[in-house]
């Protein structure tokens, strides 16, 4: 009744979009029924009877779907695109596969916690076409966790036939590939619906595995109703129309005498005040008013960054190792962080810097992963969403690509749209400068530092590493640590021993002087270092920025305004590179103290080579002295 008023209202231009989920309702319902309360079900755009089901009021459902204020999304997006913690339901995305890795990483959490529970996730038969399904089914199926794959197969992926999505027989066959129990299950029934899935998710709360369902069902109106349904043939659609799930169990229970005619009529009564009582509430709801300062609040989670002061004692230590140092501390300090990556557990890490972590911490909390960056993201997004704090090592900071839309898409973008913090660290080893050639020597920060929600720290000394390492793991917004690899033992320091932090945000003064403003990060400031070394006439401030977002323009402003003159040096290629948002807001900020250009260096517009006379002509290092004289001379 719900789904016909939509349609009516979406004719009426009241709302804008619909995805009906008429022909497919037995599953939600049957689903959600199956699971107990506190599990978290992971539903998609055309599962409304998970949310009736779990009893979510109606006028908040219909707030939702008008961008009013008693949503869950404050206006900012709209259908199933929304979590809520009260009623332990996570919505999709547009992208459809992240939410199964998503769902692998709330599983987790149950085996972390010794939980006798599981997680249901859903996902259409054109979604397991996307690699994160391959991928979330791997990592589920390795680690054993709780967790139902619920894949409605309704026939069409908008207007693509099953026969042009894949070539086996059912879905469900692909369990075996996973070493993966599973079902096919007929989806329109809601009674065999709900009492399979029942039988197994008891069996999963008892022996904890990831089980495969295939429900056969289909979609008797369009995607979404823009699109129609003039792409189905009209036999199969009758066909579909004998096996409503509704109309049949309408009917079922009349023959079994549980309803009768006036019942029916009863309940359809009440219903229809329901659904209009909640339709007048989200009417009459006034239309959010924007409001600038809550917009960008909003984007990341607030937190007490209260700066945890180190003691005396202080030992030297290489780049590498006060990395390995604070990440250490940090799992002492927070007894259920979980670290996850490649090669990361008995071996150590590429780089050894997680070596020994699993007699001290054990496997649990120390997890080596598939090859699947994009399901580890989206695992440790789960964990978050569960309470738990997680690290992330990207073997390579290259390799980001491979689960850059669940970054960009759903750790930037959860808080701001339904107040979900990604409590996730992602460390970066990167950069050139070792000879590693164009896939592993990248230093990629400019496409994260674009996008809102996300925090971007790059440290260049061993101290800072490691106190700005244990900020990021407090902060309970997705960072993007960049660790620099030709820095990680080649750079040497005294480190403070205990556990400490350093606020995000603020740059490190290096050097002072009155004839420019040299502003880097990462490696780059070793270089800049060593060219006024060599040139003690030139009198210069030197900014680390440490951290990239949130940026200490402040820093760079003031300094500007003494030496009138500002060189930004960094390993990125030019175009595009942070030196350029920089240069812009000096320019646009402290124009009428500039006695000279703002001069940007970086390095070629080239992938990086792997030769060392190819890499060196690649680095920003080779003309920075040149242009810094230039720049002074000016």
């Amino acid at each position: 009744m719900i789904e016909e008023k939509m349609l009516v209202l979406l004719r009426q231009g009241k709302i804008s979009k619909w995805f009906s989920g008429i022909g497919q309702e037995a599953i939600s319902v049957g689903v959600t029924m199956a699971l107990q309360n506190d599990e978290y079900i992971l539903p998609m755009h055309r599962n409304l009877g998970v949310f009736t089901t779990r009893k979510i009021p109606l006028e908040r459902l219909f707030s939702q779907w008008q961008g009013k204020a008693s949503g869950f999304t404050k206006g900012r997006d709209r259908s199933f695109h929304f979590g809520t913690q009260v009623y332990k339901i996570v919505g999709m995305i547009s992208h459809l596969g992240p939410q199964l890795g998503v769902a692998d990483g709330i599983a987790l959490s149950h085996i972390l916690r010794n939980e006798a529970k599981l997680t249901a996730v859903f996902s259409g038969e054109g979604g397991t076409s996307e690699g994160d399904f391959h991928e979330a089914l791997n990592v589920a199926s390795v680690w054993s966790l709780p967790i139902l794959f619920c894949i409605e197969n309704n026939g069409y992926g908008l207007s693509t036939p099953t026969d042009e999505q894949y070539k086996c027989k059912h879905i469900a066959d692909r369990g075996i590939g996973y070493g993966m129990e599973s079902h096919i299950i007929e989806g329109n029934n809601v009674l065999e619906v709900y009492s399979e899935v029942n039988k197994i998710a008891k069996s999963v709360r008892k022996n904890p595995r990831p089980v495969l369902i295939e429900f056969k069902t289909f979609r008797r109106r369009g995607h979404e109703e823009a699109s129609g349904t003039k792409y189905v043939p009209e036999d199969l659609m009758n066909f579909w129309e004998t096996k409503d799930p509704i109309s049949n169990f309408e009917a079922f229970l009349v023959r079994q005498d549980i309803l009768s005619t006036s019942k029916i009529q009863i309940l359809k009564t009440e219903i229809s005040n329901e659904i209009q009582n909640g339709l007048d509430l989200a009417f009459a709801e006034d239309t959010i008013v924007a409001d600038l300062e809550t917009e960008l609040k909003d984007v990341y989670k607030s937190f007490d960054d209260q700066e945890i002061k180190p003691n005396q004692s202080l030992k030297e230590l290489r780049f590498v190792d006060a990395i390995s140092e604070g990440l250490k501390q940090s799992m002492v300090q927070h007894d259920d962080l979980v670290i996850m990556g490649q090669d990361i557990a008995e071996y150590g890490g590429v780089f050894k810097i997680t070596d020994g972590f699993v007699e001290q911490f054990g496997k649990a909390r120390v997890r080596n992963t598939p090859i699947c960056e994009s399901a580890i993201v989206e695992v440790a997004m789960g964990l978050s969403i569960a309470g738990i704090k997680s690290v992330v090592e990207l073997q390579f900071a290259d390799f980001v690509s491979s689960g850059f839309n669940p970054i960009v898409n759903y750790l930037a973008k959860s808080h701001y749209r339904w107040g979900q913090e990604a409590n996730i660290v992602l460390r970066m080893p990167c950069g050139a400068g070792v000879g590693a050639g164009p896939f592993h020597s990248q230093t990629n920060e400019a496409w994260f530092t674009k996008t809102p929600g996300l925090k971007v720290v790059y440290p260049a000394f061993p101290l800072d590493a490691k106190g700005l390492l244990a900020t990021a793991i407090e902060d309970p917004n997705p960072v993007l640590f960049f660790e620099h690899k030709a820095l990680y033992r080649s750079v040497k320091q005294d480190v403070p021993t205990d556990y400490y932090t350093i606020p995000f945000g603020k740059a490190a003064l290096l050097n002072e002087g009155n004839d420019v403003t040299i502003v880097s990060y990462g490696a780059a400031v070793h270089w800049a270092l060593e060219t006024l070394d060599n040139h003690p006439n030139i009198s210069a401030d030197l900014i680390d920025l440490r951290s990239l977002q949130p940026l200490d323009m402040d820093c760079i402003l003031n300094s500007v305004k003494k030496t009138n003159r500002v060189i930004i040096l960094q390993e990125d290629s030019i175009f595009g590179g942070i030196a350029s948002d920089i240069s812009a807001q000096i320019m646009e900020q402290a124009f009428e103290y500039l006695d000279a250009p703002v001069q940007r260096v970086g390095s070629l517009n080239t992938p990086i080579p792997f030769a060392n006379s190819l890499e060196q002509q690649y680095l920003a290092k080779r003309n920075f002295e040149t242009v810094l004289k230039t720049l002074l001379e000016y």
